[in-house]
């Protein structure tokens, strides 16, 4: 090791060091390679070697072992689950599941984007309304938030619209305006534009502030800023965050079960409450819980490399 030119390279037990900035050049490539001869000679490329092919091989026999005692295990009952994976039922709930999460999602983004840009106004009583929005309902557990839009008609009877005092022009019970499924879907976006206005919010800070001082002074106003130079640009980083939350909305429609919507996984209950296979039922509701899933982070990954394509390079 002592022909090896250390102003260039200093090589650790396991590991190979190049100095900062330092680039490794057609002139150098005769001394990387005698590092490599230098390491091996010493073991340490075999050592790294066979600790990879260790834990691979133990992972993997855990694996196999799960994967064997699911198999085995009597009690997953894997006919019955084929049989109700596409039952007429299942798949209605797993409809119902779909759509409540793109609604949601894009309410909750919507919405989101207009309590984002109160958040940034430099209005003081706008900002510290939408500040107090975001507190409330991300201290506020979601499962709360839906039991009382569910039970609002307690709490006011009847909804109205007039004059104080004067007789009503419009009037209608509470009950019959928010059903449970409207209070679903209330609750679901009120809690969803909380979120969703921090990560917008978050990524239109990202955008550099030079961006925007640059584009004042081509003469646009402030509107065409935010549409044309920093919501594109804040898109990049967005979208990650994007993308979790609609898996999350996903997840979290099956929390309505509680309020007796029919999505999913309320629909695979009403069927093990007949027939008592509760393991079963879930184990399909997981499935397509998964499938879904799987689907939307090959989606988000696609969107991810196609915003980011000017910021990566190969």
């Amino acid at each position: 090791m002592s022909e090896i030119n250390e102003s260039l390279v200093k090589v650790v037990p396991g590991h190979t060091i190049r100095p900062p900035n330092q680039a490794v050049s057609s002139s150098n490539f005769d001394t990387l390679q005698r590092i490599n001869q230098a390491e091996e000679k010493h073991g340490v490329r075999q050592a790294w070697r066979w600790r990879r092919h260790l834990s691979a091989i133990a992972v993997s026999a855990v694996l196999i072992i799960l994967i064997w005692q699911a198999a085995e295990n009597p009690a997953f009952d894997w006919p019955l689950v084929g049989h109700y994976l596409f039952d007429g039922q299942i798949l209605k709930g797993l409809w119902t599941t779909l759509w409540l999460t793109a609604l949601v999602t894009l309410l909750s983004v919507v919405f989101g984007v207009v309590v984002a840009l109160m958040r940034l106004s430099r209005n003081p009583v706008v900002s510290l309304f939408a500040w107090s929005y975001i507190w409330l309902f991300r201290a506020t557990p979601l499962l709360v938030q839906l039991l009382f839009w569910f039970n609002i008609g307690y709490l006011v009877p009847r909804l109205t619209l007039g004059w104080p005092g004067g007789e009503p022009w419009f009037s209608v019970s509470t009950n019959d305006l928010i059903s449970a499924i409207g209070a679903s879907i209330l609750g679901l976006t009120l809690h969803g534009m909380a979120y969703s206005a921090e990560f917008i919010r978050g990524g239109l800070l990202a955008v550099p502030q030079g961006q925007k001082e640059a584009a004042t002074m081509l003469g646009l106003s402030p509107s065409e800023i935010f549409i044309k130079i920093t919501l594109p640009q804040s898109l990049r980083t967005i979208i990650p965050a994007l993308g979790n939350f609609l898996i999350d909305n996903l997840k979290g429609t099956s929390i309505i079960s509680v309020v007796a919507v029919t999505e999913l996984l309320y629909s695979a209950q009403l069927i093990y409450n007949r027939n008592y296979k509760i393991i079963p039922l879930l184990l399909v509701a997981t499935f397509w819980y998964v499938v879904v899933t799987s689907i939307l982070s090959l989606l988000q990954h696609w969107s991810e490399r196609y915003y980011g394509r000017g910021y990566h390079r190969k």
